[in-house]
């Protein structure tokens, strides 16, 4: 079964490259990112690896534990994890699952009905301290995914947990946001000391309160 937004992510324990490991305990009061390979030895697969490994301290930054999955055994993902510092410059620094029996694949519903050889897709799941799915994204197995959109997707949620705004098209960090529909004009004025511009009734835009 899909898992939507809102829905609490399944808790799991399953081997990886850092040794046996539980979902919750790993995550403590963090953010989490699990995120699905097709397989192991694959190209594309291995240039997002070493990218997040790069990206790590971005990551740590934002109070965020990335997770990664593989359908293949464990011996295999430490044969992997050579070659991905080998070829991308950099040592993965974040645990890789290893899912030969596709329980946690099936969990998150990683493995399409038309999957060639039951392999996962490129699944991304943003998961919030509170144990919440705050983001799913599924990409096509030849297509790479965008780390810096993950990233500034969790920026904003970020921020629009914790002050009543939302933030707009192509919006990054620093940029001015929206004011949620929900708050009067009067509300607005207090919670927003820099003021805000009004286009239209439900449209008003206030620089980044954090900022």
């Amino acid at each position: 079964m899909a898992l939507h937004l809102g829905d609490v992510a399944p808790d799991f324990t399953a081997e990886t490259t850092d040794g046996k490991l539980n979902l919750y305990e790993y995550l403590g009061e963090s953010w989490g990112v699990l995120f699905s390979h097709p397989a192991d030895f694959t190209p594309v697969c291995t240039t997002e690896l070493g990218m997040v490994a790069r990206l790590k301290p971005e990551f740590d930054r934002r109070n965020v534990k990335v997770l990664g999955l593989s359908v293949d055994p464990i011996e295999s993902h430490r044969g992997w994890v050579g070659d991905i510092e080998e070829t991308q410059g950099t040592a993965l620094n974040f645990p890789l699952i290893a899912d030969p029996d596709h329980s946690v694949a099936d969990l998150y519903d990683m493995v399409p009905p038309a999957a060639e050889n039951n392999l996962t897709v490129r699944s991304v799941f943003v998961i919030d301290p509170g144990r919440k799915v705050r983001l799913v994204i599924t990409y096509p197995a030849s297509t790479g995914r965008n780390f810096d959109e993950i990233l500034r997707v969790i920026d904003s949620l970020q921020l629009t947990d914790e002050y009543r705004v939302a933030t707009p098209v192509n919006w990054r960090d620093g940029d001015d946001v929206i004011v949620a529909t929900a708050l009067s004009d009067e509300e607005a004025e207090q919670r927003f000391p820099k003021g805000f511009r009004k286009l239209k009734d439900y449209l008003r835009i206030t620089p980044q309160p954090n900022r």
